[in-house]
């Protein structure tokens, strides 16, 4: 089990389950190593043939751990890398970057545009990656686009700008920041998550580190806007909470009600002010698309769902 990263671009395993080398391997002799939000890994380089559902992909740059820290509490024996091209600089002795799955899917001409579609439905249910478009079929809505964003260090990643308001509040101007799958949480600068903590009038929990509300906080709760491009997508209530399904998972009690929304740790104008990870994601079906260098956003059956 590989976990989906837009926020990184090095493939790995061996986190769990080591790599295996076979006789399509290839040893390239170089190291690498990379350095994550919360863990890291480093190993050994090869070049192999893997595949993706019905596509097959030679000479793929491969990292085989033989140290990973930070993935033990998530289950997966490694990572594939679906950001941009650029987060590989450095990452591997001896050469400048190496190229991503979908740089080789498109450089084959197994793919005619160099994009990925993602959905994610709430609740950790199966989801679904269509490279080289997108699924017009898990979408409501047209896709809207916005060019990346030219604000460093965001514009390293999928980066984008964006406004926040809760309710009609504004609690975070127009700024940069990044759409990431491999991150669970809403993160927005800390200015901003003040203002939406004390919006809220939620508590925050020693035990999972998240905010957590009462009942009647809870049906209080006021849509999250994100604007995107002059498009507003809107957070439901039920879209701003952690499944309760899931509270154990994270150390928390069945019955408490805990946001999505926590703090990225430093003020807006850091240069990434905001992490539209995974619980926003499973709200609204995201495409990347390198070709055009744009992210779109749509609606979907999942936007204003009440299943968490």
């Amino acid at each position: 089990t590989l976990l989906i990263d837009t926020g990184s671009s090095n493939t790995w395993v061996g986190a769990k389950t080591s790599y295996k080398v076979t006789d399509t391997s290839m040893d390239t002799g170089h190291p690498v190593s990379v350095n994550y939000g919360s863990g890291r890994f480093s190993g050994e380089q090869y070049l192999d043939t893997i595949t993706l559902s019905d596509f097959v992909i030679t000479q793929q740059s491969i990292g085989s751990a033989n140290m990973s820290q930070g993935f033990d509490n998530i289950q997966i024996d490694g990572i594939l890398g679906l950001g941009p091209t650029d987060l590989t600089r450095n990452t591997v002795s001896g050469v400048d970057s190496v190229p991503t799955v979908i740089d080789n899917l498109y450089s084959t001409g197994v793919i005619d545009t160099e994009a990925l579609g993602v959905y994610f439905v709430p609740g950790g249910g199966a989801g679904e990656l269509t490279f080289g478009g997108f699924d017009s079929s898990k979408t409501t809505s047209t896709v809207n686009y916005v060019p990346l964003t030219t604000t460093s260090p965001s514009s390293t990643y999928w980066g984008i700008d964006q406004s926040i308001a809760y309710g009609s509040s504004t609690i975070l101007s127009s700024t940069a920041g990044i759409v990431d799958t491999g991150t669970t949480l809403i993160l927005i600068a800390t200015d901003a998550f003040d203002k939406y903590h004390s919006a809220t009038g939620a508590t925050l929990d020693s035990n999972t580190g998240l905010l957590m509300v009462t009942s009647e906080q809870y049906a209080n709760l006021q849509t999250l806007n994100f604007n995107i491009g002059g498009t507003s997508y809107g957070l439901t209530a039920n879209g701003q909470i952690w499944p309760r399904s899931l509270n154990s998972d994270i150390g928390g009690s069945s019955n408490n009600i805990y946001l999505v929304v926590n703090d990225i740790g430093t003020n807006s104008g850091s240069g990434i002010d905001f992490i539209n990870g995974y619980s926003f994601l499973q709200r609204f079906y995201s495409v990347f698309d390198t070709t055009n260098n744009q992210v779109g956003f749509a609606t979907t059956s999942s936007t204003s769902a009440t299943t968490n």
